[in-house]
């Protein structure tokens, strides 16, 4: 047998024994605060048609999905982001439905790109979405879940970074900026890339007005402070508007009693073109990037036929883990195994004890004595 048949493929990777029982623990611990909000579980299927994430949807981009054909020819690509298959399920069952929906998931996405930077292919999400609610308080409600989330599973020193989309189209609509060009400087912006933001607006011949104030997007971030100062800069009712709904977020936080989490970042932007409003991704010792992301998305299921408001999140479960495993902590243990062993001879009095032990809730293995 190959050598290579028993290795995985790059960007994927087996998860076994310790280490996969407190991925468990884990979950468990995430999906009971999930549970409490009273948002319930959905299971969608782990690949769609490619019209659920194409450009028009504004999420992965194609070269980075996994696609491939039914015998029919249509094309089909494994999920890269749960939240335009939430979307599509939100529109297929509740179409006529004016309720509010809560939905929570648990499962695998998958990215096929090379640019990895020690990150996988195929990962583990956890997330919520909130569908109807167009208001500040739900915003305040998906944020503070998070936090209670990352809190229950032992985590107590992350910071909830957040952002307004709307702070920056508002100051690319005043510059008069084009879509390409705005998408090219989202990137830069998001990278927190001065000097190729800078060439970007130069070479577009941006008035100084609001070059400098684009400019600045790479580091209007801090407390609830630097939201007057992103105010300040700005002229325009849409950018202002960003602000004063920030503002009220933060209000909204502090009756949560999760403040001491949060702070503010107006250059923070997503790859994910449907976000329309405020975004925030969660940050914590020991990983690299963002452990969880989230965002609304107002238009989102318009693409879909149902025109409501919506906002979710999820938590990437591997980056969690690698948190949790490099600051130390330790999950609640896992009830202990209790292993009797046997043989021939006494098989079946070995079985009756363990057949009562398991009859009590504990859990026992039986192992052939060597």
């Amino acid at each position: 047998m190959s050598k290579r048949l028993v290795h995985t493929p790059e960007g994927v990777r087996d998860i076994y024994g310790e280490e996969y029982a407190g991925k468990l623990k884990a979950e468990e611990l995430v999906h009971n605060k999930f549970a409490e909000y009273g948002y319930q579980d959905i299971q969608t299927p782990t690949f769609e048609f490619f019209d659920v994430f194409s450009k028009e949807i504004g999420t992965t981009p194609s070269k980075e999905l996994y696609k491939f054909f039914d015998k029919e020819g249509n094309t089909l690509v494994l999920r890269p982001d749960f939240t335009p298959s939430m979307a599509r399920c939100a529109a297929k069952y509740f179409m006529d439905e004016d309720t509010e929906i809560r939905f929570c998931y648990l499962g695998n996405t998958f990215t096929n790109t090379s640019n990895l930077q020690g990150k996988l292919k195929e990962v583990t999400q956890m997330g919520v979405e909130l569908i109807g609610n167009p208001s500040v308080e739900a915003d305040a409600e998906l944020i503070s879940l998070l936090v209670e989330a990352l809190l229950n599973t032992g985590l107590k020193e992350f910071q909830i970074s957040i952002g307004e989309v709307e702070y920056f189209k508002g100051l690319c609509q005043a510059a008069g900026l084009d879509e390409e060009t705005e998408s090219e400087l989202r990137e830069y912006i998001s990278n927190k890339n001065y000097f190729g933001a800078e060439s970007l607006l130069l070479e577009k011949e941006i008035p100084e007005e609001y070059s400098s104030v684009l400019l600045k997007l790479t580091e209007l971030f801090g407390g609830v402070e630097s939201l007057k100062e992103a105010g300040a800069l700005v002229k325009n009712e849409r950018s202002q508007q960003a602000v004063r709904r920030l503002e009220e977020l933060y209000d909204v936080l502090c009756q949560y009693g999760v403040e001491q989490y949060v702070s503010f970042d107006l250059g923070m932007l997503s790859k994910y073109n449907y976000y329309t409003g405020v975004i925030f991704k969660a940050y914590t010792y020991g990983v690299g990037d963002a452990i969880a992301k989230g965002g609304r998305y107002d238009s989102l299921l318009s693409h879909f036929g149902k025109d409501a408001p919506a906002i979710g999140f999820m938590i990437i479960v591997d980056d969690l883990l690698s948190a949790i495993s490099r600051q130390g902590i330790r999950l609640p243990a896992a009830e202990e195994l209790f292993v009797m062993t046997y043989t021939k001879e006494n098989f079946a009095e070995v079985l009756q004890k363990a057949r009562e032990l398991r009859r009590s809730g504990r859990k026992v293995e039986m192992r052939l004595e060597a």
